[in-house]
């Protein structure tokens, strides 16, 4: 497994024309989703951001297909319902593309929580792990990761800040939030990851 750090490879169907979101030194920056079907017939659809320039790279029309390579980007968003994680894929190139359906990242970072180990009621063994992912600027991407079987098994094991790489996609899930108002559909996005190393630094 290549340690690269943060990088994730999409290739799916833009759901609709981007939009334009925000600015930053003076560069404008849209979003828009990415709909990726995985091999079940079911889809994932991600949001991504994009600067302008990277955009105009590609001839952007909703329904077309384009592949996206980029990083896993987080920040935390301070809405009048809490503090909230933002995941999304941070666009370095989008090109027009003819390729079938891809989802393929890989994060190297610290784990920053005590990993969770849980039970599907089914049976299945999973643990849920939050990975630091150092970024330029000295700055740092907070990804949920969840991991299945006996990489899940491993992954319960290791403590706050072992440095492990992960391989695998980035997928949406949908929940209830239950608020004090009532209760909310909300969309959560996470590393489902298929490989795990665990890096020579940890010995």
């Amino acid at each position: 497994m290549e340690h690269t750090g943060n990088h994730i490879t999409l290739c799916g169907t833009l759901r609709a024309l981007p939009e334009y979101s925000h600015s930053n030194h003076e560069r404008r920056f849209f979003r828009f989703e990415l709909e990726v079907e995985r091999l079940s017939g079911t889809a994932d659809v991600l949001p991504v951001m994009a600067a302008e320039d990277v955009l105009m790279e590609a001839d952007l029309f909703a329904g077309g297909r384009f592949l996206v390579e980029g990083q896993i980007r987080s920040f935390n968003s301070r809405a009048q319902t809490g503090r909230r994680l933002i995941i999304s894929v941070f666009a370095e190139t989008v090109t027009t593309t003819e390729q079938p359906p891809q989802n393929d990242a890989v994060l190297t970072g610290t784990i920053c929580k005590p990993p969770i180990y849980r039970r599907t009621p089914l049976g299945r063994e999973i643990c849920d792990v939050m990975l630091a992912v150092p970024r330029q600027y000295q700055r740092t991407d907070y990804i949920p990761c969840i991991l299945w079987g006996r990489t899940a098994q491993c992954a319960a094991e290791l403590p706050v800040g072992a440095q492990i790489t992960l391989a695998g996609r980035l997928q949406s899930r949908g929940y209830v939030k239950v608020l004090p108002e009532g209760t909310e559909e909300r969309t959560a996005y996470e590393l489902s990851a298929m490989e795990l190393e665990i890096l020579e630094e940890n010995f």
